[in-house]
């Protein structure tokens, strides 16, 4: 039977999600990371699952290749070609300093260095006017530097293309008949904002990274091709929608955040299908912990996107939902410092060699070996029995690096160092979920934890406690929640345009026309790129009180006249910054539009696995270590797929499945909600 495929790639494990909508069966796999070829996880997650490409009628995929090259700077040789007098905007920036108390502060290297940045004469004024004529002689020479200095790919950048994008598309046609075989790329078909330093870092990062997703791409439709695949391919979007190959190899840019989004777009399906308006998304991996928020159905997402972060990084002028990472995941390493200070990463060890108790030549301790230690996994069972852990090797790893450096010696001093390992881990994550929660003026109180990835369920308790958020979700096959999400996705396309005035009835009347050109522009382009015509779209304004600085984004959809979009910024002004002033002028800077195009996708009510021949009643009973909560205790452990809906007990309790672990805390009480979903009540 045909399916429906997504397939997730991460820092640890590769997950795989495969539905049939004529029988509804569904199949999860999952595979450690291949980095050395990463079609062959992908092929192995097909082969567990006993599935043939051929099988598979759509393949939704995400990846972490684009935002790992940026910060590995592992991309292509590149050079760019701007406007001249403006070689130097990629370190001019915002000529500001982030960090004015740092006295050695330094930013990252420009991804393009300056010797490989050429000037050409071409200007066109602020009025969209040309003042001068693109200069094609000058762009000749230019080729024969790059092929000289045999660079793989070309960014354009021309002041005020924004405006028209004309000399950029002449020099990108000039550049690709002269230069062949180099990847070429230009900022006006990135964003349309007048931003020029965010512009031309934005075409920079698509150039670095272009050439590898246009191999690796192409590659994966090669290989699956050859194998029988003759569906399509689709790839998820950091602004959380399917982008087509086509669009993907020319906009390799927008899967910057593509690995963890898909777990975004489930945790919104599943919170509206639950009856839930407002989740904080968590997902921990293998490599990293990532949280979103999710507030009345909608996730947030940001215009502007900064690799290795605001003070040190670079800024890509990108629609992302707004994702918060740390680098606290299963395989984040405890380490000791000079001082004999206890860190939990960021440092990984990855799928290769992985943590100790992988016996794949590990030797530094991690998140998982503490929770192996701690008794809350369960050596046997990890991946379904796929994969048995060491627990010898976890205790071994943790005394002789730091329990033993620390002082803490005998049986007790390893758990107390495992438990603080644990803790550290635990506090780091809050840390996150306060930037996308109470930094944009929200009280995570107020919201249920979302928990899901191979270790989200297995900290979500702790999580929850740290932030005093009463109750904990654990959706279905938490393990491969992000491929799931993918399964959900539809496709969608994100337009921005420069628009600026003082917010009256002409600009208002001004921006539904703009408005209606964009939606029929990204209608005809999700056209082409998915065949669809059930197209919606959303609006958002990008608009401040007149003389500040900076912006906020304003949902207006449906609202037309200038009291409804006034009404509309103040309250989230107002919910931003705790006051609004009626009384001052209001301006736009851009509009920002979002198309959809509806695809078919699964009932996420069938998409849990189907019921063991066990009963809750089968429990087995193992000693767990809970820090601060009794210490070591008889804990129940359940098989998640012989628990039925309507079945509730009380903490201490672990639930084990394929690909995650739950851990219920002993004054928590947890239920199994109607689409198999744990809830758990936090005491």
């Amino acid at each position: 039977m045909p399916h429906v495929v997504a397939v997730d790639i991460g820092g640890t494990f590769t997950d795989l999600v495969a539905f049939d909508h004529e029988t509804g069966a569904v199949t999860y796999t999952k595979s450690p990371t291949t980095y050395d070829n990463f079609v062959e996880g992908i092929l192995d997650c097909f082969t567990k699952g006993n599935l043939a490409p051929g099988e598979a009628r759509f393949l939704n995929h995400g990846t972490t290749l684009v935002i790992n090259s940026l910060i590995q700077r592992r991309g292509a040789k590149c050079a760019l070609v701007t406007s001249a007098g403006f070689r130097d905007v990629l370190e001019i920036a915002r000529a500001n300093r982030p960090d004015p108390f740092d006295l050695h502060y330094q930013r990252d290297e420009p991804l393009i260095p300056r010797e490989r940045r050429f000037e050409v004469p071409e200007r066109i004024d602020a009025n969209g006017e040309v003042l001068v004529p693109l200069d094609t002689g000058a762009l000749e020479t230019v080729a024969e530097d790059l092929k000289r200095l045999e660079i793989e790919a070309v960014a354009v950048f021309f002041m005020n293309s924004y405006l028209d994008p004309a000399h950029e598309e002449q020099a990108v046609a000039i550049l690709k008949r002269l230069v062949p075989g180099v990847y070429v790329t230009h900022s006006a078909e990135l964003t349309r904002e007048w931003y020029e330093y965010e512009r031309t870092s934005t075409v920079a990062a698509n150039a670095y990274v272009g050439p590898q997703v246009n191999a690796y791409v192409r590659r994966l439709e090669n290989d699956f091709r050859s194998k029988g695949y003759d569906g399509s391919l689709f790839m998820m979007g950091s602004n959380g929608g399917l982008l087509s190959v086509d669009r993907t190899c020319r906009q390799p840019i927008g899967l910057v955040e593509s690995g963890p989004i898909g777990g975004c777009i489930g945790a919104g399906a599943y919170a509206e299908a639950l009856g839930i308006r407002n989740v904080v998304a968590f997902d921990m991996g293998g490599t990293t912990a990532k949280c979103a928020l999710v507030e009345n159905g909608r996730f947030t997402v940001e215009s502007v996107y900064y690799v290795n972060g605001y003070v040190q990084g670079f800024p890509i002028k990108w629609p992302v939902i707004d994702v918060v990472e740390v680098g606290s995941g299963g395989g984040s390493i405890a380490w000791l410092d000079g001082q004999k200070r206890l860190h939990v990463g960021p440092q990984s060890a990855g799928s290769t060699p992985g943590p100790v108790c992988y016996e794949r030549g590990g030797a530094e301790p991690t998140v998982t070996d503490a929770n192996l230690v701690l008794g809350r996994l369960n050596p046997h069972r990890f991946l379904g029995g796929e994969l048995t852990l060491g627990l010898e090797s976890a205790r071994h790893a943790i005394a002789a690096k730091t329990a033993t450096p620390l002082g803490y010696r005998g049986e007790e001093g390893l758990i107390r160092t495992a438990d603080g390992i644990v803790s550290i881990a635990t506090v780091l994550m809050a840390g996150a979920v306060r930037q996308v929660s109470v930094e944009h003026g929200l009280d995570p109180r107020d919201f249920a934890l979302f928990a899901y990835g191979g270790g989200g369920p297995l900290h979500a308790s702790a999580l929850a406690r740290e932030l005093s958020i009463p109750m904990v979700v654990i959706p279905p096959e938490p393990g491969n929640f992000s491929a799931i999400g993918m399964l959900l996705a539809d496709a969608r396309i994100d337009t921005s345009e420069t628009f600026t005035g003082i917010l009256d009835d002409a600009l208002a009347a001004g921006m539904d026309a703009g408005f209606r050109k964009m939606e029929a522009g990204a209608a005809d382009a999700l056209a082409r790129d998915f065949g669809s015509g059930d197209v919606y779209f959303e609006r958002k304004a990008e608009m401040r009180y007149h003389g500040q600085r900076h912006n906020i984004h304003v949902p207006i959809t449906g609202l037309h006249t200038v009291i409804e979009i006034r009404e509309a910024f103040e309250r989230d002004y107002k919910r931003r910054y705790g006051h609004a002033d009626s009384k001052a002028a209001t301006e736009l800077q851009a509009l920002h539009l979002s198309a959809f195009a509806r695809l078919r996708r699964p009932d996420i009510a069938n998409l849990r696995r189907r019921a063991s021949s066990g009963t809750a009643s089968d429990a087995q009973i193992r000693q767990v270590y809970f820090g601060g909560a009794g210490g070591l205790l008889e804990t129940a452990i359940y098989d998640r797929d012989a628990l039925e809906p309507g079945f509730a007990a009380e903490g201490p309790a672990i639930i084990e499945e394929y690909g995650s672990t739950t851990l219920i805390w002993p004054s928590d009480r947890f239920e199994i909600g109607r689409m198999g979903e744990i809830r758990i009540g936090c005491g």
